[in-house]
């Protein structure tokens, strides 16, 4: 059976910072709804800001000597980037009479809570992806923003799909590791979504009038660091209305993510994992059992969940990688 590499994920991060579990709670509620982070490995950045990472941009030059000849000197070369990471914050308040109507404050306090968690983890997961810096520089710089032009430096690890017009969507194949691709969260604070109850205190209805309510503060500092792009994939332009399961028309999604294997750099040493929305991974396991007999797709079980497998790289399913993308095309 495959396994996965025992990188800290957010759950794991999160299960050893409140000795009395509350944390580990809040970051179940999302790994319920967030396949990635079954798979994100969170490392402290070395800045208050995020991370500085180091990036090898050139080798050092070798040369044939001659005998009683001696060879220049040489050196290789590096740049410095600075990732950076975006702090995703919500509250929460109930009127203290109507949290105690049930006879379980605590309990409604947190159900009342799960709409604005659900709210943070599609708002991170989305930046995760997605995210640019546009309009909001107080976030973080996404995936999918480094990996958006076909002519340029990364342009090998782009796969055109072909498709054209505004039903457009990707997958990505990343490989994580923690000096490949990682999350990142600010140096001095904590992984994932924190929870900070503020007890009782004065509300203010509409009109301005004071009331009693019960509050919570939620907040979530994340960012994502590209390490190494050579181990990320991004298979682009596919158009999910002239996808067939027969694959002779539209994307042939199981030779592009064979294409996409290819690609990465290395599928050892790293988490790998492909990333689809819903309507990709179903139109996948279609084609499968069209083209083949014996389908190199599975459902295995892996850390305690049932997991489809493309060969030996889990297929996760993430609703925030939405139809209607831009065409990535050669600037």
């Amino acid at each position: 059976m495959p396994t996965l590499t025992g990188l800290p994920t957010l759950w794991d991060a999160a299960k050893l910072l409140d000795p009395d579990g509350t944390s580990a709670n809040v970051a179940e509620v999302l790994d319920q709804d967030n396949e990635m982070l079954w798979d994100c490995p969170f490392y402290e950045g070395n800045l208050p800001t995020g991370t500085r990472i180091t990036t090898r941009t050139g080798l050092p030059a070798v040369y044939w000597r001659k005998l009683n000849k001696g060879i220049p000197e040489s050196k290789a070369t590096t740049a410095q980037v600075d990732e950076t990471t975006g702090l995703l914050e919500a509250r929460s308040q109930v009127d203290v009479r109507v949290a105690a109507l049930n006879g379980n404050t605590a309990g409604f306090r947190f159900n009342q809570s799960k709409p604005f968690m659900e709210a943070m983890n599609q708002k991170a997961q989305f930046q995760m992806l997605n995210g640019t810096l546009v309009g909001q520089p107080e976030a973080f710089l996404g995936i999918a923003p480094r990996f958006s032009d076909l002519s340029a430096p990364n342009a090998d690890n782009i796969i055109d799909a072909g498709g054209t017009g505004a039903n457009l969507t990707s997958i990505y194949l990343i490989g994580w590791a923690p000096d490949k691709v990682y999350g990142i969260f600010p140096k001095g604070s904590k992984a994932g979504l924190t929870h900070r109850d503020l007890g009782e205190g004065d509300a203010f209805d509409d009109d301005g009038n004071r009331f009693r309510a019960l509050m919570d503060l939620y907040t979530w500092d994340l960012g994502i660091a590209l390490h190494d792009w050579r181990y990320v994939v991004r298979i682009a332009n596919i158009d999910v209305t002239a996808l067939r399961t027969n694959a002779n028309a539209g994307a042939n999604l199981i030779k592009l993510m064979a294409i996409a294997e290819e690609r990465i750099q290395s599928l050892v040493g790293v988490s790998p994992a492909y990333y689809m929305n819903r309507t990709l991974r179903a139109m996948l396991r279609l084609q499968l059992v069209d083209a083949v007999k014996n389908s190199t797709l599975t459902m295995e079980m892996a850390g305690g969940r049932r997991v489809m497998f493309f060969g030996e790289v889990p297929v996760r399913r993430v609703d925030q990688l939405k139809i209607g993308e831009a065409q990535v095309v050669a600037s």
